[in-house]
């Protein structure tokens, strides 16, 4: 995304930004009925998923101190025993091929949270604690029924390719989510360029589970291969997330299934409440799994969404 997308055009419609994030002010939609303008509040809460994919592809390729640069905090990420995720201390990729796919996404994701910091200015929220270590061993034992017992994304390309899967489809589907939300429709505005996020996560998204396809015959266990594992942990987003079944392995029918869409070939939405059921790893939660802290800021106007 390019630095040229600027304050004014960023917040668009928005208003005066308070340092919650909150607007000062509402400004009619487009329908008839004017609709509270949350284009902030919902940008400082994808900057909250954006800390957290930054950290962990950072980690995954040895440049967690970028983090630092973009004005996050590398102190407050939580990592496995032993590892730093700084320095070119990173996953030992076998394959040279899926370490510049890693590095590729890391840069991606630490320029959405140089991006929209920067738009959001003083509003812009700090980075919360991460924790990249307790909770992938938590989530792995929940999607395996126990078999994986000390799951870690930065042991080898495998593990960091499932580990990736975990939140790169949750990504798509909160920015499809959230496009209904925002009121600045403007061109170059919040949902052009929320539009454009979206965009590249999806094509991260296609990357990681055309990879695991690639090896979905891989055993990861005795008793599970690759492709059971990858379903096992969309489960368990579809199991936290709520009642709806808006989730997908990469094998549907004995047929490949890369790209997650419904029957109609659109990418599925989630609310913000149900990207927070998936990061906490509990229904209803407003702390704990991936965000041990909560996440930075007040987002209670639309997690009741």
């Amino acid at each position: 995304m390019s630095d040229a997308m600027n304050r004014r055009k960023f917040l668009g419609a928005a208003g005066a930004v308070t340092a919650t994030g909150l607007l000062a002010g509402c400004t009619p939609a487009l329908s008839a009925t004017p609709k509270a303008n949350l284009d902030a509040m919902i940008f400082n809460f994808a900057l909250n998923l954006e800390y957290l994919e930054a950290a962990f592809y950072l980690a995954a390729v040895g440049r967690l101190q970028e983090l630092d640069a973009a004005d996050g905090d590398s102190s407050k990420v939580i990592l496995p025993a032993g590892f730093t995720g700084k320095n070119g201390n990173g996953v030992p990729f076998a394959s040279a091929d899926v370490r510049a796919y890693a590095e590729e996404i890391a840069t991606d994701e630490l320029n959405h949270v140089k991006v929209i910091r920067k738009v959001l200015g003083a509003a812009a929220v700090a980075q919360p604690t991460l924790d990249l270590g307790p909770a992938f061993v938590a989530a792995g034992k929940a999607a395996s029924g126990g078999a994986i017992a000390n799951f870690n994304p930065f042991a080898n390309d495998l593990f960091f390719l499932h580990g990736a899967f975990i939140f790169e489809d949750v990504g798509v589907s909160a920015y499809k989510g959230a496009a209904r939300l925002l009121t600045d429709t403007s061109a170059g505005g919040n949902l052009e360029n929320a539009a454009g996020i979206l965009a590249v996560e999806a094509y991260h998204s296609g990357m990681i589970r055309t990879l695991l396809y690639q090896q979905r015959n891989t055993d990861v266990t005795a008793s599970l291969k690759v492709s059971d594992v990858v379903q096992a942990i969309s489960n368990l987003r579809d199991s936290v997330d709520g009642d709806t079944d808006v989730d997908q392995g990469i094998v549907e029918g004995g047929k490949a299934n890369i790209v997650l869409a419904d029957a109609n070939g659109i990418a599925y939405s989630r609310t913000p409440r149900q990207v927070g059921n998936i990061v906490f790893l509990a229904p209803g939660a407003t702390k704990g799994g991936f965000y041990p802290d909560g996440l930075s800021g007040n987002f209670s106007a639309i997690l009741a969404l």
